[in-house]
């Protein structure tokens, strides 16, 4: 398969002269599907630079982002990607408990502290990487920051932040930190954050052990060179903006959308995804997309409620029904089956599909019968949903899916609320589901909705073209990092 953007390779891979020995890209993702993924598609888009990528990460977890990739083949160019599996030591593994009050997946969080031991074979991996290349970039996720915190120690090597969220809400959370009162310019104004817009409150999106993990990692970010994100100045040129102002001692870099603009068509059904036969047999904008990502839990009573509520829509849909991802992906023990109310999948066979396992929803989303996403709001499900011209149902279950879900419905204008933020706790019933994909899908509304993210859609593609807004920037951290 040829990358959707290959025509980079022929435009600028002897960009300023340097050669792939020159340069090496090591990318350090945190261990989270949302942002495994996210690193992975934007190696593959340096490497279209002949620029060699080193992908750094445990053995399971690179696993799981190669096996869940979709929209190309990784395979095609896998002699520019190479990885490295560093080992973790022993830690708790608990299942997701779908009864928690705080729906952050707090069972992860036994992972996310053992990756603190990967500092030491971090280093020991860049210091013989810097004895080979003329220059090591190291990109590291926004959560690995002291991880990779020896990079200053290098001379050859340069650290850049990759923050897996919206720039609208890496702002906030500066915001946050700052306070506006100390910065020399309005963010609430017209020109960037409407005064009637409401921001949600960061109550309840995390865990108060996250929240610490968050606060330790900021400290070491200070060290990066740079800083780039998976938007586009198509729909964050103004928190772009607000970002540059906030810290203009250190270069910003909108380079996304990362995931593939178009997806590749299969030769053959072979390896395609059942759903996707499916869809091909139903008309376009029909269908509803229900998904609440890899780290969301739903209890049995919501579950149900959401069954209800699509059946009494009459709406066509695919709904993604299973936990949050476990520590270990590939680990099968302890793997709840949700339940449906009593012959409901008999009642809605031939109006809609329940996939349990892993869904491929970059192709759902790029597929013509696709009319809508019911979604959690993760910032790689919206990237996706926007690029793919798709109107959001926003139902936020926590971290910056809350303030996601306000740029979507609010800013952009893209999408309707499911659940606002401020009742979280409360129980989104039958009726409320049922009135929302109604709205979204078969309304004068939600074809108005629809009609704006598909032209948003459309620019957000073009934008990844030769001399696109995004495209563009792409080439100012490729020319920048090869000076």
């Amino acid at each position: 398969m040829v990358p959707p953007c290959q025509n980079v390779v022929d435009q600028n891979h002897n960009l300023n002269g340097f050669h792939q020995s020159q340069i090496s890209v090591v990318m350090v993702p945190f261990p989270a599907q949302g942002h495994l993924n996210q690193l992975l598609h934007l190696s593959r888009l340096i490497t279209a630079y002949n620029i060699p990528v080193h992908y750094v990460s445990t053995a399971t977890h690179n696993r799981q982002a190669t096996l869940r990739i979709q929209g190309w083949n990784p395979e095609s160019i896998s002699d520019n990607i190479n990885f490295h599996n560093i080992t973790l030591p022993n830690f708790q593994s608990p299942p997701p408990n779908p009864n928690a009050k705080n729906k952050f997946p707090s069972h992860l969080q036994p992972l996310f502290d053992a990756c603190s031991h990967l500092r030491e074979p971090m280093t020991g991996l860049l210091k013989s990487l810097s004895l080979e290349s003329k220059r090591v970039i190291v990109i590291h996720d926004s959560m690995m920051a002291s991880v990779v915190q020896d990079v200053v120690t290098i001379a050859n090597a340069e650290s850049y932040t990759f923050h897996s969220v919206s720039a609208f809400t890496v702002f906030l959370c500066v915001l946050e930190l700052i306070g506006e009162k100390m910065l020399p310019f309005k963010p609430r104004c017209d020109n960037y954050i409407p005064m009637h817009i409401e921001i949600p409150s960061g109550e309840g999106c995390f865990t108060n052990e996250f929240f610490d993990f968050i606060s330790a990692q900021y400290e070491f970010q200070k060290l990066s060179a740079g800083n780039l994100y998976n938007t586009s100045r198509i729909i964050e040129s103004p928190y772009m903006e607000l970002m540059e102002m906030s810290e203009p001692n250190k270069k910003h870099w909108a380079t996304g959308p990362f995931n593939p603009v178009t997806t590749e068509t299969k030769s053959s059904k072979k390896g395609r995804h059942s759903c996707l036969d499916w869809l091909d047999e139903q008309e376009r904008n029909s269908v509803i997309y229900i998904s609440f990502g890899t780290t969301s839990t739903l209890e049995d009573a919501q579950i149900k409620e959401i069954a209800i509520g699509l059946e009494q829509s009459n709406q066509k849909f695919i709904w993604v029904l299973r936990d949050a991802d476990k520590c270990d992906v590939f680990n099968e023990d302890q793997v709840r089956k949700a339940e449906l109310p009593n012959g409901f999948e008999q009642r809605i066979k031939g109006r809609g599909l329940i996939l349990r396992d892993w869904a491929p929803q970059l192709e759902i989303l790029s597929h013509n019968s696709t009319g809508g996403f019911m979604s959690h709001c993760g910032w790689n499900s919206c990237m996706e949903s926007i690029t793919m011209g798709i109107p959001i149902a926003a139902w936020p279950m926590h971290s910056d899916q809350p303030r996601n879900s306000v740029l979507i419905t609010k800013l952009l204008k893209v999408g309707l609320v499911v659940k606002d933020w401020d009742h979280r706790d409360e129980l989104v019933k039958a009726s409320v589901v049922e009135n929302v994909v109604k709205k979204l899908m078969a309304s004068k509304e939600g074809n108005e909705i629809r009609k704006k993210a598909e032209e948003l859609g459309s620019s957000m593609r073009k934008s990844m073209d030769e001399g696109g807004v995004s495209r563009l920037e792409l080439d100012s951290f490729i020319q920048y990092i090869s000076r």
